[in-house]
């Protein structure tokens, strides 16, 4: 059995998604791309498709296994009864292009939904795979850069308003039965009938979509609705933008997405934490496999509070803490220097300089910008010194 430190450097896997930017993780860490590849996300964790390495006594091995031969000490005694895991995922996340639209299971739905799957016999990396694991995946982003995303559904008013301006006759029914129903049934009606429509009528309304768009270039959501295209042509996904928030997040901003709520992130590099998670509900902007009635069934479809989009950061000292409603996983950014005491295993990310754990026992790890280090729970406390920022995973 290897032991873990107080603090070990992780390995980390970088995904190659098509939509990943090939300079911003090369620019904002200094980590080479020889091969110009798209680095799209940079996984810190033990979820097993991209599952994070330490080197313990001149051997790399995977961080899950490590974890497996002594939970209670690594990741605690409560996390351990709770969880059984390390219960999250935690990334640098930098796109090109936008992601396609998404809602993520609830954890009951994703228990019920992932067995189901298992007793039909479909493989895990099938392509018509709804959920690849029983776990839910609220999630929060930390923009890096300017960030671009969509989060949760406009007001209806301002559904019907946009949709109006577009004027597509072949929508004009649904539109109609949205007017006269602006309740969450009603909108789920009017979100599955506008991602479920094909043929000449899907062509027409696009059309008159994209029309309306370039007659209002100049404006935000028109600007968006035109690089979209680019990216998706014939997309049902286009629509997305009338439906939902858009929203530019400056650095330092962050926000929080629940289960069962439509999002997309469109452009810009980003810190984000999850629980332990890969399901994944589309609902447009992507040639993948779309499930629209599991989709509908999983989403909340009621108007989100644009004044609620932000998540606010409760301020101490030198740290700012993200107050998240769910028990999976917590997430902090620090400047400067800190007193940690470990509340669970932890992982602490240099973002834009050095940044020095030092233990009791004497053992100190210095990190680079975009370097990370696993903390197990039995480390109990250290101190951190940097002449920057650092964030800071755990639960």
């Amino acid at each position: 059995m290897k032991q873990l430190p107080p603090f070990t450097l992780m390995q980390n896997v970088i995904q190659d998604y098509a939509w990943g930017s090939v300079t911003s993780i090369s620019q904002l860490f200094d980590i080479p791309n020889p091969e110009t590849k798209p680095q799209a996300e940079i996984w810190m964790g033990a979820h097993p498709n991209g599952c994070s390495q330490v080197t313990l006594e001149g051997q790399t091995l995977r961080l899950d296994n490590i974890i497996n031969q002594d939970k209670r000490s690594i990741l605690g005694e409560r996390t351990e009864a709770r969880f059984n895991e390390l219960p999250y995922l935690f990334k640098v996340l930098a796109a090109e292009k936008a992601l396609s639209i998404q809602v993520h299971p609830s954890k009951e739905a994703a228990e019920i939904g992932f067995e189901k799957e298992n007793q039909a016999g479909i493989d895990l990396k099938a392509a018509h795979r709804n959920y690849k694991d029983p776990n839910h995946k609220p999630e929060l982003v930390y923009a890096l850069t300017s960030y671009q995303a969509m989060n949760g559904f406009r007001g209806f008013q301002d559904i019907i308003r946009y949709f109006e301006a577009v004027n597509a006759p072949a929508l004009t029914h649904y539109l109609d039965h949205l007017k006269a129903n602006q309740n969450e049934a009603g909108l789920s009606r009017f979100f599955e009938a506008v991602l479920s429509i094909k043929g000449e009528a899907k062509t027409s309304s696009l059309s008159a979509l994209m029309s309306h768009a370039h007659k209002s270039k100049g404006h935000e959501l028109a600007d968006l609705l035109i690089e979209l295209e680019k990216q998706y042509p014939g997309d049902v996904g286009l629509f997305a933008p009338l439906m939902l928030h858009y929203i530019t997040l400056q650095p330092g901003e962050a926000m929080f997405l629940n289960a069962c709520t439509p999002h997309a992130y469109i452009k810009g590099t980003g810190l984000e934490i999850m629980a332990n998670s890969d399901n994944v509900l589309r609902a447009g902007l992507t040639p993948k496999y779309m499930d629209i009635p599991e989709l509908i069934s999983n989403t909340v479809c009621q108007p989100k509070p644009s004044d609620e989009i932000l998540l606010a950061p409760i301020e101490e000292n030198n740290a700012k803490h993200y107050p998240i409603p769910v028990e999976d996983f917590k997430f902090s950014v620090y400047k400067n220097n800190a007193n940690i005491t470990c509340k669970s295993a932890e992982i602490i990310f240099a973002i834009d300089a050095d940044t020095t754990l030092c233990h009791t026992s004497g053992q100190t790890l210095v990190l680079s910008k975009g370097q990370s280090a696993f903390i197990p729970y039995n480390t109990h406390q250290y101190r951190v010194t940097s002449s920057g920022s650092y964030a800071r995973a755990y639960n």
